[in-house]
């Protein structure tokens, strides 16, 4: 059996179809005999660049509301670190918001 996690980040819409891309074809999404497999929802991004930050969008010291998507997929363990560097090398902010965590579930 095969250890599944689940992957959750937040991208500005105008950059989800590049991350999709780029962490499908690192592995991420693969369910059976199907790649690429996710669910995306829309939502409001929040968030105050700091001293020292070099944001993507907005200003140092300003609060940022972004439209952003919700991307969830699953990842097999051994994909997930290069998902996660995929993932980094795709997302256009400093530091994206993900997470990811085991789930129940198995691979033959």
């Amino acid at each position: 059996m095969t250890q599944l996690h689940a992957l959750v980040v937040y991208v500005p819409e105008p950059h989800a179809e590049a991350l999709l891309q780029a962490i499908g074809a690192a592995g991420a999404g693969r369910i059976g005999n199907y790649s690429h497999c996710s669910f995306v929802t829309p939502g409001t991004g929040r968030f105050t660049p700091l001293a020292g930050a070099e944001p993507f969008l907005g200003t140092v010291g300003s609060g940022e509301q972004v439209p952003e998507l919700r991307v969830e997929c699953v990842v097999e363990e051994e994909m997930l670190d290069a998902v996660v560097l995929a993932l980094r090398a795709a997302h256009p902010y400093e530091e994206p918001a993900f997470m990811t965590w085991p789930v129940n579930g198995w691979r033959r």
